[in-house]
């Protein structure tokens, strides 16, 4: 909601979104946090928005509060977060809110270390997080349009959000909760501008019981495409842009406040293959004296990104094709990875100095400790094979989210017909695929560079495996929603189609069923070890020398390590660790000898003398 100016009573009403149902003068006379047209007001008092972003399930749940405090050392006093779709209800109707998915928990947790919350609920929210945040199953095929009035993609999010409300409406403000605002949608501008699907947005979460402040995030250049006439509008930009003309060129398109930066970009994400992100520390500098001077609201994107643990990091796609991300979301954030102040932190850090009051500046918590493991070898191994549940078959190749499959492996397997010899082709390869006729290698197909298809010498009853790794769906621009994995369209050898297909699905979501051996084991196969530990504390797992799969500790999914980097190390919390016997599961889908792990406190990036 937003306050105006009644031109009939001249007195101040707080209105509902858009005009959307108007609060009685009884609610208005107690909305504890509204706007004007320069100022966030709190209960009646310009207020001054000092953010930083922070995920909740990318964070281990032990580690929230050490968070939450370094958040509030740095001089801020509000916590933001989006809530991801996905991560809560993996099933139509089935809901997660428990362990680290428990947000609410989170929400009060930030209202007792004396923060305020900015929401971001979505339903899409980009954050480099599988698929924007949107269920596989929400969008099985291309044809039902994302971020539309399609009613195949808007009923399921209506019901997402009344589920989330019961949950959350409780924490409003006005409610006695930390909530102070909630994000309708999330940069819709830079995706579309199509006021009557943003307007529905509106209504489905006033539906769900939102009825605080509502608010509208975009870059400058799309502002006029997402923002909503009568709601308040933040602007997202990064480090290498100034401030000043930033809300200059926001000013063309609304003149009036209030002013906030939604996202500031102090760093930038990373995908696979390509250098580690950093960002330089004077220009965010810059940026922030300006607004501090100007009194303009600011959220910092990300405060601390913390992990993408399991499958849980997304990918881009555009004029460069696929790009997957890593599972570190250092984010070249102010806190790093395993939560530590930074010297980008310090900064900021003795800036707010200068303009907040001594008392602003909470006392930072201890140290975590981090913990060191020597080098050890994994002697025990299982065939991924163990996993293979019965097949499902089709006449020709299905996506993922055809089988019912969100994340994960799954294996094609096709029995020839008739002797061949030309190119194995597919209409597209999602996302990395391994080839073989009769457990015999042929290669690698990776979407990265376009592979689609490789030659193939085989006879009539000849077995072609197809093993197909898929990682992030796309969770920016137009490909959103149009990211079905596995093998896409009619598979041909030659000339001729090739029909009659099993599939094998691997969701990998437990190993339970895998029994290991010392024996060697050939092909893609998972490699155990145990290692005991007198204390614990958070460390990273070096993987150089492996190939590309995933870890579990102690059942904990790490996430995706690729030796194409830049990350050479997965995260591990303490919390996920114990004193006594620990049990390292790694997955590795190519070939090697050196089956060995190690870890120490330090992030392994590919770029020479960056560990930390």
């Amino acid at each position: 909601m937003t306050t105006r100016r009644s031109f009939l009573t001249g007195t101040t009403a707080v209105l509902a979104a858009g005009g959307l149902a108007p609060l009685s003068p009884a609610q208005a006379a107690n909305a504890r946090f509204t706007s004007d047209d320069a100022h966030f007001l709190l209960d009646g008092k310009p207020f001054q928005i000092l953010a930083g972003e922070m995920h909740y399930p990318r964070i281990p749940r032990a580690c929230w509060r050490d968070r939450m405090q370094k958040l509030k050392a740095m001089g801020l006093n509000t916590l933001t977060t989006y809530v991801f779709w996905n991560a809560h209800e993996p099933k139509p109707g089935h809901f997660d809110f428990a362990d680290n998915l428990d947000i609410a928990a989170y929400i009060r947790m930030a209202q007792e270390e004396g923060l305020w919350v900015n929401l971001r609920p979505g339903p899409y929210v980009c954050a480099e997080w599988d698929g924007g945040g949107f269920p596989a199953w929400l969008l099985p095929t291309p044809d039902i349009q994302p971020r539309s009035t399609d009613p195949r993609y808007f009923k399921p999010v209506e019901a997402w959000l009344k589920r989330l409300g019961k949950e959350l409406s409780p924490l409003l403000i006005d409610k006695g909760g930390p909530i102070i605002m909630t994000q309708v949608e999330n940069e819709y501008g830079a995706f579309g501008k199509d006021q009557v699907y943003l307007q529905q947005q509106m209504k489905a979460l006033r539906a769900a019981g939102f009825s605080g402040l509502l608010y509208t995030a975009d870059p400058s250049e799309y502002f006029a495409n997402g923002s909503i006439p009568g709601l308040v509008g933040g602007i997202n930009f990064g480090t290498m842009a100034k401030a000043e003309k930033e809300f200059v060129d926001r000013a063309k398109v609304r003149p009036t406040g209030p002013y906030m930066c939604s996202e500031l970009w102090g760093g930038w994400f990373d995908s696979f293959g390509r250098i580690h992100e950093t960002m330089p520390t004077q220009p965010l500098i810059d940026s922030l004296k300006w607004m501090l001077e100007n009194k303009y609201a600011i959220s910092f994107y990300m405060l601390h990104g913390g992990t993408s643990f399991g499958f849980t990091a997304g990918a881009n796609w555009n004029k460069d094709g696929y790009q997957p991300q890593i599972s570190s979301y250092d984010y070249d954030a102010l806190l790093d990875e395993a939560g530590r102040p930074t010297p980008k932190y310090m900064a900021v850090q003795a800036l707010f100095k200068a303009y907040l009051p001594a008392d602003t500046f909470a006392p930072m918590p201890a140290a975590e400790k981090a913990i060191s493991l020597p080098r050890f070898r994994l002697k025990e191994s299982a065939s991924l094979d163990q996993l293979l549940p019965s097949s499902i078959k089709a006449a020709t190749p299905q996506t993922l989210e055809a089988l019912g499959q969100n994340n994960g492996l799954v294996l094609y397997r096709h029995t020839l017909k008739n002797d061949a010899n030309g190119q194995l082709h597919f209409e597209d390869v999602r996302d990395y695929a391994l080839v073989k006729i009769n457990d015999k290698a042929l290669g690698a197909l990776d979407r990265r560079y376009n592979e689609t298809g490789l030659n193939v010498a085989a006879r009539s009853g000849d077995m072609l495996d197809i093993l197909v790794d898929t990682m992030g769906h796309c969770n920016y621009g137009k490909n959103i929603g149009k990211d079905q994995k596995g093998l896409i369209g009619q598979a041909r050898l030659g000339d001729a189609p090739l029909t009659d297909w099993e599939h094998f699905r691997l969701p990998l979501d437990t190993l339970a069923a895998l029994r290991f051996t010392a024996a060697p084991t050939d092909g893609p196969a998972f490699y155990r070890a145990h290692f005991s530990l007198t204390e614990v504390g958070y460390t990273f797992l070096d993987m150089r020398g492996w190939g590309k799969g995933h870890v579990w500790i102690n059942g904990h999914n790490l996430g995706r390590y690729w030796s194409v980097g830049p990350q050479q190390a997965l995260f591990v919390p303490a919390s996920w660790l114990k004193a006594g016997e620990n049990e390292v599961i790694v997955l590795d889908l190519h070939p090697g000898s050196d089956r060995s792990l190690a870890a120490s406190p330090k992030q392994i990036w590919d770029l020479p003398g960056s560990g930390i």
